[in-house]
């Protein structure tokens, strides 16, 4: 029986970094800075090519290397994020996905999603993913107030957000995810109720619902005193806003910030909350296979060298158990690569099965646990489960163990309970 897998794909590329983005994403005119200039490793001729074509290549080289390593999986989802892959033309889209296609057993109702921006796709291109495979979309919206929208650095506006919508539902799409965020700078629970019906309106099928969260590091969390946020009151009542007003437009919460309709849940992100077996292709992409976590280099040298050595076709082999490696390209770290690489102990598995299962409104299966680890969940978290449920966080019902909906907003908190001291 073949084993199942998803895969992940990094494009870091943007056309503008948002003021609130802590993810590894640039400009595509800034991987060059920095970087030493050397013979072309995957064109033998000639100089550094422009920096998408350069990365673009480098990511095929990666997908198709690593191939050997999953010859015995068959891919169930597939995930391009970033950045901003629709930053990238059409046709280096279809190129990625050739090169998945030709070395990986996709399943053939695979779930493939493109993340992308307003504004950054042309008439034609939506037909073109399509015809290369890709049937799911995520359109991060954020917010349909546009000076919402010019606060946190957005590069578009709504009416930008509605020709994308338009042409991706008339290039045939019928499985779209809209994301939009709560407790924003200058919001109110008006004007965030009217993102709400606004969208809604439109009948996605999928919506993520996300609370702002100031980053370290970030331009807004630098210049948080420049704006009037949300008091916790009023970010209390957009959460709520949240999960009654899309109940009542058809749309049931399957995890803390994601509602679907019925049939369209993210099977994708349910592979992570569910700890399935993923890989990460790309810069700093994380992969999690066999209980082994490692995460590529994330710069683009170093990636690079990365890439072009032996050790990306050997993700989760040569760790021991517990054992945290970091891998050197080269005798002298500053001039090779170093790959993060964790195999997981049994403790260490157990926590993410509980805070990662928890996140979903279903919630986690003692019976599962119990086939996992050969313990009952009682004889492991039985006094924790106790003290949740006292306390109105968490609920038993026969194998399932879920949080309520008080749990669910202070997630973080009852989580916590499940880690080992």
């Amino acid at each position: 029986m073949m084993k199942e897998l998803s895969i992940y794909i990094h494009i870091p590329f943007c056309v503008k970094k948002c003021l609130y983005c802590d993810f590894l994403s640039f400009p595509a005119g800034e991987v060059k800075r920095g970087m030493t200039e050397r013979k072309s490793a995957l064109s033998g001729s000639g100089m550094v090519q422009d920096d998408i074509e350069y990365y673009v290549n480098l990511l095929c080289r990666e997908i198709t290397q690593s191939a050997e390593v999953y010859k015995k999986y068959h891919v169930i989802s597939i995930f391009l994020g970033g950045g901003t892959p629709s930053l990238l033309p059409a046709d280096r889209i279809i190129r990625i996905m050739e090169a998945v296609r030709a070395h990986y057993r996709v399943a053939e109702k695979a779930e493939i999603t493109m993340e992308m921006n307003p504004g950054t796709i042309e008439n034609g291109e939506p037909e073109q993913y399509i015809t290369c495979g890709i049937n799911r979309v995520s359109i991060g919206l954020q917010s349909a107030d546009d000076e919402e929208l010019r606060r946190i650095g957005r590069i578009h506006d709504y009416a930008a957000f509605l020709k994308t919508y338009d042409l991706v539902r008339r290039a045939g799409f019928r499985n779209v995810n809209i994301d939009i965020m709560s407790a924003l700078p200058g919001q109110d629970a008006a004007s965030y109720e009217r993102t709400l019906r606004k969208v809604t309106a439109l009948a996605p099928e999928h919506i993520s619902a996300y609370s702002l969260i100031l980053e370290e590091g970030t331009p807004l969390h630098e210049r948080q005193s420049e704006y009037s946020f949300p008091t916790e009151e009023e970010e209390q009542e957009m959460d709520r806003l949240t999960r009654q007003y899309l109940a009542s437009c058809g749309y049931h919460r399957y995890e803390i910030s994601n509602y679907a309709g019925d049939g369209y849940e993210c099977r994708h992100n349910k592979v992570y909350w569910q700890r399935g077996d993923y890989v990460g292709f790309g810069l700093g992409a994380s992969s999690m296979v066999q209980n082994v976590r490692w995460s590529n280099p994330d710069t683009l040298e170093s990636y690079a060298m990365y890439v072009t050595s032996a050790a990306v076709k050997c993700g989760y082999d040569g760790a021991e158990c517990g054992q945290l490696i970091e891998v050197n390209g080269q005798e002298e770290p500053e001039a090779g690569y170093i790959l993060h690489r964790q195999v997981l102990s049994r403790q260490e598995q157990m926590e993410e099965y509980m805070f990662l299962g928890l996140r979903m409104v279903c919630g986690v299966s003692a019976a599962k646990f119990e086939h996992i680890f050969d313990s009952p969940i009682e004889g492991v978290y039985g006094g924790t489960i106790d003290c949740l449920r006292r306390q109105g966080l968490l609920v038993r019902d026969g194998d399932g163990i879920r949080l309520t909906e008080r749990g669910l907003d202070v997630s973080n908190y009852a989580m916590s309970q499940f880690l080992f001291d």
